[in-house]
């Protein structure tokens, strides 16, 4: 049985497997390792003074999406 969590909305979560928060300015990021009958799934949520937009990453092609972001953060850092 998976381990229920709080969601951002402060409500139980029990499909969430994990959650992280990010404070950036007047953003507040969501990352959320959630899993379905589909299997698991990171949902990426911003969320600005109460508008969100959301992402929904699957977990079998997160390495790829942290390489791509690896690769992005590189090239911002070298620009500095």
């Amino acid at each position: 049985m998976p381990l229920e969590l709080v969601n951002q909305g402060g409500l139980v979560d029990s499909d969430l497997l994990h959650t992280e928060k990010i404070l950036a300015d007047r953003k507040t990021f969501f990352l959320d390792l959630k899993e379905n009958s589909r299997g698991m799934v990171v949902k990426i949520t911003e969320d600005v003074s109460g508008n969100r937009d959301t992402i929904m990453v699957p977990a079998e092609i997160l390495g790829d999406f942290i390489a791509a972001l690896t690769d992005i953060k590189a090239t911002a850092d070298s620009r500095d």
